[in-house]
């Protein structure tokens, strides 16, 4: 076991499932933190801001940790067009407030006139007339990016459509593959090292969903730790070609260096 500088952590099925704690999720954070170690959550959810992300593990978790903790895809997503965009920095936008918010800090303007970007992320009140604009303004040379492809996402009724979803219809209606940014991309994983100073040696990703958290740390190079509290069952890890670096059943069970 090699001694991780830092933790990337998913939320959802790994620090927490809903709005129910687990337990051991919590002691794995003060664990890490009386270590010395860099933790940032890094999340697919681009809707909240990392402000109310962290709140929310403060009141809700009791996981006492800051705004600096958390990298969302929204704000991978601002990061990347930063790198990227030099002077075209009009964006159209389809999300809430988490990416509107990300993407003003890194003074991109939110548009639909001739913007260089469009952005499909997670929007609970999209309208068809919001759709219909980012179609148009793609088909007319805009370039598409997706904050994420999570075609699902849990709440209290079921597993209701995410940001993918809506990605997928303009997807769809334009012909156009997007750029996606979050899990299991690289790219969200490159702005988080980036974000961090660290290298991907330095990291293990852990999370407790092969298909987003695992993959993105197989996509980048990077050690990964898969918890299984959430969504993967080890019968379905167990017939992937590429396993994770390492398998828990609760956190409870890693040491740390």
């Amino acid at each position: 076991m090699k001694n991780y500088q830092g933790y990337f952590i998913d939320l959802d099925g790994t620090t927490y499932k809903g709005t129910e704690r687990i337990p051991a999720a919590a002691r794995f954070i003060k664990r890490l933190q009386a270590a010395g170690k860099t933790v940032l959550f890094v999340t697919n959810n681009s809707t909240r801001t990392p402000e109310f992300v962290a709140d929310n593990l403060r009141n809700n978790h009791g996981i006492d940790v800051t705004a600096d903790n958390v990298y969302t895809t929204a704000l991978a997503t601002a990061d990347y067009l930063d790198r990227v965009a030099e002077e075209h920095r009009r964006v159209y936008m389809v999300g809430e407030t988490g990416l509107q918010t990300a993407l003003q800090q890194r003074h991109f303007q939110l548009t639909d006139q001739h913007p260089d970007y469009v952005v499909v992320g997670l929007d609970s009140k999209v309208t068809y007339a919001k759709l219909e604009t980012a179609v148009l303004l793609i088909r007319a040379g805009a370039t598409f990016i997706g904050t994420n492809a999570d075609s699902n996402l849990p709440n209290e009724r079921g597993m209701v459509p995410g940001a993918g979803s809506l990605v997928k219809l303009v997807e769809y209606a334009t012909q156009q593959k997007p750029l996606m940014i979050g899990k299991p991309e690289a790219t969200i994983m490159q702005m988080a090292l980036q974000r961090t100073g660290l290298t991907h040696d330095q990291v293990v990703m852990v999370g407790d969903n092969y298909n987003t958290d695992i993959r993105a740390a197989i996509n980048t190079g990077m050690d990964s730790l898969l918890v299984y509290t959430g969504l993967s069952t080890p019968e379905q890890v167990a017939k992937m070609a590429v396993q994770p670096t390492y398998t828990v059943k609760s956190l409870d069970e890693w040491t740390i260096d």
